[in-house]
């Protein structure tokens, strides 16, 4: 029988701080924009969490070349990352599938992403290993009680009643420490912190924080490092939880610029809305400049999505 044992973190001012921020981004984004994300946001994010997160590992591929994968055209490339980055397609395809608190999905995951890689795809390590960074032994991970650390990570996971983004951290940093694979460990530490997150936000599906990670790796390690140094996870929380709040605050400044035109008028005549004004348009999209909000209705005209009528301020738009 599994005992939970907490995994042990302190709650500093830092890590409050950030939380009362991410909440607030969060209802922010819910109440605004979530609803209007398009499938090419979908897909373009998809792909910048994939290039993102191999890139850490040491991946060669360009965001235009895993672009060609998605796309199921060929490129020419090393044959273990054209494999790495198909595994990776087929393990974000299908995440809605997994369930963050079983740890024979998460076996699988790891099946998948490494399957072809590794001979141990799937498997738990049966050898200790070192983690080594640059030319530095950074901490040696034992063998021996890897299915039982697990497991009671798992236990961790299906009965805290902690706050998600903490438990999101924890779960992270521990996985990491505990070095359950031979390899594919800081991919599926970052791909479990999302599958964990997406449970009770459904923003993290447009959110590839892998990105700020990668541009922070340093920091990301260092982070890693401190914690393994003090016995406990905090350290890594406050550097996971600063790295959710930047994505959250990108999101917010540039989800109407990267949203495009196309996307607006799409959304906006799918809420079935048969005649309108520019300010009927500029209340669904709150953020949205008149200047912008002109352009795109003199696009829905080109386009020949609705008809003009009147000028000035008695102009009325007539969809067909």
């Amino acid at each position: 029988m599994i005992v939970s044992m907490k995994p042990p973190y302190d709650i500093t001012s830092k890590i409050l701080k950030l939380i009362s921020s991410i909440s607030e981004k969060i209802g922010e984004i819910n109440a605004n924009y979530l609803s209007k994300q398009s499938p090419q946001l979908r897909k373009q994010n998809r792909i910048r969490t994939i290039y993102s997160s191999l890139q850490i590992e040491g991946n060669t591929l360009t965001e235009e070349q895993i672009t060609a994968l998605i796309e199921n055209k060929r490129i020419i490339g090393p044959e273990k990352d054209v494999l790495e980055v198909l595994n990776a397609i087929k393990v974000y395809d299908k995440l809605n599938e997994y369930k963050f608190s079983s740890e024979k999905n998460f076996l699988k995951a790891h099946f998948q992403l490494m399957n072809g890689l590794i001979g141990s795809a799937g498997k738990y390590r049966k050898q200790g290993v070192g983690i080594v960074k640059g030319s530095k032994l950074e901490h040696v991970a034992p063998h021996e009680n890897v299915p039982y650390l697990m497991k009671n990570l798992f236990v961790y996971l299906k009965n805290s009643d902690e706050l998600t983004l903490i438990k999101s951290c924890v779960f992270h940093y521990e996985m990491e420490f505990i070095h359950p694979f031979i390899d594919g460990n800081g991919s599926m530490g970052r791909l479990w912190q999302t599958l964990i997150l997406l449970a009770e936000y459904p923003v993290f599906e447009f959110l590839p924080f892998e990105t700020l990670i990668s541009q922070t790796q340093s920091e990301y390690y260092k982070s890693l490092a401190l914690s393994d140094k003090s016995g406990k996870s905090t350290i890594f929380i406050e550097y996971m939880l600063g790295v959710i709040e930047k994505s959250l605050e990108n999101l917010l400044n540039y989800n109407n610029r990267v949203l495009k035109d196309i996307d607006r008028l799409e959304y906006f005549l799918n809420l079935g809305i048969k005649d309108f004004n520019r300010k009927d348009y500029m209340n669904i999209f709150k953020d949205l400049s008149s200047a912008t909000a002109s352009r795109d209705l003199k696009k829905g005209i080109e386009l020949k999505m609705f008809v003009r009528i009147g000028n000035l301020n008695k102009t009325k738009y007539i969809v067909k």
